[in-house]
């Protein structure tokens, strides 16, 4: 069976990738300071080039990420070791061993200022810290992988912290909750993001994917739609982002168009109502 590293395992991607994948492949799962996973230190290339040579993968997925958006703005350094460096480090690796890269990147690479859904091809801007050192790890994996794909994707939530899980912690206390409704984009589920790579991995299709759910709409839509789901009956009090200071500048328009995958086999996410309901079927509260 082939092997595949996985890095940042135990985030709510890694999770995902290892259950929609189960029995297609071997994997090897690396984290730090995870009980029962293996640790490797992305940002330490001597070490990352000694275990992929001892490992000697198919693939390598890159999940690990420091994807706190404020505290990037002041952990700078640390934000560019593990978004920029990191990738760096696992690209030369892969090339080496001659190993595909999967590298999985944000919507946080556009400055969110646009009208219609960014391809592929659109430039990028982006407004913050973690945008640029996330961009800084896109350019790394295209200057030293050998066949990469990377796949950039938004609003992902999954078995872990995030987006759904708040809104229902604060539903638990609260008959109203108060979300932004300036900000458009498109939830994404992180079994749609596995499939999408269980997709791809196989092929030789090569090079920069967005991978979303289809569809789009405001925080506050997606609060709202996560009640109802959920048969909640907590309210939705819509807010201004200026009403809800942060540290970091968030697009007020993330969403993006899948346009590779159209273009190379018409590969599709389902609808991101869709997969927030098989969220509900398959995560417990």
């Amino acid at each position: 069976m082939k092997k595949i590293i996985v890095t940042g395992a135990n985030g709510q991607l890694g999770r995902a990738i290892n259950k929609i994948m189960a029995g297609e492949y071997e994997f090897i799962n690396t984290d730090i300071a995870v009980p029962d996973i293996i640790e490797l230190d992305i940002t330490d290339i001597k070490r990352v080039i000694d275990f992929v040579n001892e490992v000697k993968p198919y693939a390598i997925i890159n999940c690990a990420a420091h994807t706190a958006v404020d505290a990037c703005e002041t952990d700078i350094d640390n934000a560019y070791r593990i978004n920029a460096i990191g990738p760096r480090n696992l690209s030369i690796a892969a090339a080496e061993a001659r190993a595909k890269l999967v590298h999985i990147s944000t919507d946080y690479v556009f400055d969110g200022q646009g009208m219609i859904p960014y391809k592929e091809f659109d430039p990028t801007g982006p407004a913050g810290v973690y945008g640029a050192t996330k961009l800084a790890g896109e350019n790394f994996v295209k200057e030293f992988a050998r066949d990469y794909f990377i796949i950039r994707t938004a609003w992902l939530y999954g078995d872990g912290k995030n987006f759904v899980k708040t809104m229902l912690r604060l539903a638990e206390t609260n008959e109203k909750v108060r979300v932004v409704s300036d900000q458009a984009g498109t939830p994404t589920s992180t079994a749609e993001l596995a499939r999408a790579i269980a997709w791809l991995l196989p092929t030789a299709n090569y090079g920069l994917f967005h991978g979303t759910c289809e569809g789009y709409c405001s925080w506050a839509d997606f609060a709202e739609e996560i009640f109802h789901v959920y048969g909640l009956k907590t309210s939705v009090e819509r807010i201004s982002s200026a009403e809800f200071n942060t540290v970091a500048k968030r697009p007020a328009f993330s969403i993006l168009h899948n346009y590779m995958l159209e273009l190379c086999g018409g590969y599709r996410f389902a609808d991101w109502r869709d997969a927030l309901r098989e969220f509900k079927n398959e995560v417990p509260k």
